[in-house]
């Protein structure tokens, strides 16, 4: 899938996470439980130095994933053209612990990230959804 397309599917990928953990999805035992806060936290970083959008969070957990939508939507042309601004711009970089990092290519990773997490919530929904048995002990 290209960068356009993540893009064009950002909101809708965090709709699709949303709704499955306000139908009761658990995600305790998979890596989302981690990784999810993780790239929001990175996806505010991104849209807050490369375009100058000023995105807060104060949750914790998946939480994080609510606090950040509320604050989009609030704000959603701008923060639309200004993740729209970081994909045109070849040249900017921002500064991690890991060193100098394009902004762009941040911000590409966290649109794959939620393409791929989106997809594996609706699998993980129509497995609930069958009946599957659990695959780990509670």
């Amino acid at each position: 899938m290209e960068v356009q397309a993540y893009y064009q599917q950002f909101e809708r990928n965090v709709r699709i996470i949303l709704d499955a953990l306000a139908a009761g999805l658990d995600l305790r035992t998979t890596a989302l439980e981690t990784s999810l806060p993780l790239e929001v936290y990175v996806l505010c970083e991104v849209l807050n130095q490369g375009a100058d959008e000023h995105f807060t969070l104060t949750a914790t957990g998946v939480a994080r994933l609510a606090e950040f939508q509320q604050q989009f939507m609030k704000h959603e042309d701008q923060a639309l053209a200004a993740m729209k601004r970081v994909l045109e711009d070849k040249k900017s970089f921002m500064r991690t612990p890991e060193g100098r990092v394009f902004t762009k290519e941040m911000l590409i990773r966290r649109l794959e990230f939620f393409n791929e997490a989106a997809r594996q919530v609706n699998v993980m929904r129509t497995q609930q959804a069958l009946g599957s048995p659990r695959q780990y002990a509670v």
